[in-house]
């Protein structure tokens, strides 16, 4: 099988203060299906950018992404739309769920926004995340933990290839951030679902079956 994901000589690079900024240099990836690949290194040394390109809401300056079999620089707005609901899963540190729907309505709404309906997938994964309990409530009557795992249910629900995760145990305590890494990883391993996740946590980088470190934009262990 190719890769789900896969970068050759990737650049990204940004204008900051008048001064030409390389987010990403010259990068090479690639990522197998249901592999779990922890990205590591400062701040600022391109790992969101990288999970940007991957989710298709960057484009490269250079290079190639496909992702799931589709090249993302010459892909249509249409083309990323249906890959986005269809095969990519997204899980924010902010978490970002929409404050007027319940915590069912939120980890039913990619199958919503793809005019599709499965009530029996949304309580499966709201009972596997420990929120059967908690369904009708809205986030704001949510803890920070429950909101995290509303999030990764509704990343997971329209069964995604790739799983992609940005610093997703960033905004929580150490107990609420373990129980969702460790959520993650059950549900990765019985969804098949790749999941590449940014982050600063030594705790994932010792699970991850891989680490790619980055530094000023480049890969420096793979």
């Amino acid at each position: 099988m190719p890769p789900v994901v896969e970068l050759r000589d990737v650049e990204r690079r940004f204008v900051r203060g008048g001064a030409a900024v390389s987010a990403l240099a010259g990068v090479s990836l690639a990522i197998e299906a249901g592999e779990f690949v922890a990205v590591v290194g400062p701040s600022g040394c391109g790992k969101s950018t990288l999970l940007n390109l991957i989710a298709g809401v960057d484009r490269a300056d250079a290079g190639a992404v496909h992702v799931c079999g589709l090249e993302l620089g010459s892909a249509s707005e249409g083309a990323l739309t249906l890959l986005r609901r269809r095969s990519l899963g997204v899980v924010f540190q902010a978490f970002h769920l929409v404050p007027n729907l319940t915590a069912e309505e939120n980890v039913a709404l990619p199958l919503a926004l793809d005019g599709r309906s499965d009530p029996a997938r949304v309580r499966a994964l709201l009972e596997r995340v420990g929120l059967a309990a908690r369904a009708r409530h809205y986030p704001g009557e949510l803890s920070g933990g429950e909101q995290q795992r509303v999030a990764v249910a509704r990343a997971l629900v329209h069964r995604p290839a790739l799983l992609v995760a940005d610093e997703p145990t960033g905004n929580l305590d150490s107990a609420s951030g373990a129980r969702v890494l460790a959520l993650l990883e059950e549900l990765r391993r019985s969804e098949g679902a790749a999941l590449v996740l940014a982050t600063h946590d030594a705790a994932i980088d010792a699970r991850a079956e891989r680490v790619v470190a980055l530094r000023d934009g480049r890969i420096v262990r793979a």
